[in-house]
């Protein structure tokens, strides 16, 4: 599809994004690039894993994924490319790929080594530009996915929280927080209602308590938590136009528990 999709931690006051596009284009002209997000915390591998994880799939079989975040930038860690049945993931091997992973089967892994399709000199606090942007253009345009270097059998995994389930409770954690500060868990749909089945509920966050689920943000006073499934699937608390963030004084890990009674 010759279609590049990029999530980084770069933001966009400076020219760090620009400079990436620019290089696919010269390489690739005819390359179509959408952006996922720029605007992932810096150096946050797990909340890049999070935005992958959840958009991937939106786009057209056979996009290349692109992402730069690297807080290990320089180092001895590799570059990988993953294909899949339907995608190409192209990032540092630093677990980013995780969630995106877990849900699409690596057919090929390969470790990005040849400098044929480096920019010259290779910077050692830049490889978005001088590395993996150019080979994600060139993957884009159809070179195989053999011809940037050697084949691996494994690629690093990041250890997300996992559901924990007693008896009568199952506690989650705050895995997100989006801009809004809506407090993403890592509580699937699949997870909430296989647990409650047809039961009645409570969900505890901080020191607020919420009796149901919502269909939509609008559906509770501006200064009283709801919970909702959101548009992937996970148990999200929020408010209605402001912060759960700033209101529970939550963070990511800070617990979400569900008990049935």
């Amino acid at each position: 599809m010759n279609c590049i999709s990029l999530l980084t931690d770069f933001g966009l006051d400076d020219n760090f994004v620009g400079v990436i596009k620019a290089v696919i284009l010269k390489i690739n002209p005819g390359a179509k690039i959408i952006d996922i997000s720029h605007s992932v915390k810096p150096q946050d591998i797990f909340g890049a894993a999070f935005l992958l994880g959840s958009a991937y799939a939106y786009f057209p079989r056979g996009s290349v994924h692109l992402v730069v975040v690297d807080p290990a930038v320089g180092s001895k860690r590799k570059g990988i490319i993953v294909k899949t049945k339907d995608y190409f993931f192209v990032a540092a091997d630093n677990g980013v790929l995780t969630l995106a992973l877990q849900k699409e089967r690596p057919l090929k892994i390969a470790e990005i080594r040849n400098s044929k399709y480096f920019l010259k000199p290779v910077s050692s606090t830049f490889h978005g530009r001088d590395i993996f942007a150019p080979v994600a253009a060139y993957l884009a345009g159809g070179k195989s996915i053999a011809d940037f270097g050697t084949s691996l059998n494994s690629y690093q995994r990041l250890a997300f929280p996992k559901i924990k389930v007693t008896a009568d409770t199952l506690t989650g954690k705050v895995i997100y927080i989006d801009r809004f500060g809506n407090l993403v868990s890592n509580i699937a749909k699949n997870d909430f209602f296989g647990f409650v089945k047809k039961n009645k509920f409570k969900i505890f966050v901080r020191n607020k308590t919420i009796d149901r689920l919502s269909g939509s943000y609008s559906e509770a006073h501006h200064l009283k938590p709801l919970a909702l499934f959101d548009s992937f699937n996970f148990l999200e608390v929020a408010l209605n136009s402001h912060s759960a963030e700033k209101l529970l004084n939550a963070k990511k890990g800070t617990a979400i528990k569900i008990v049935r009674y």
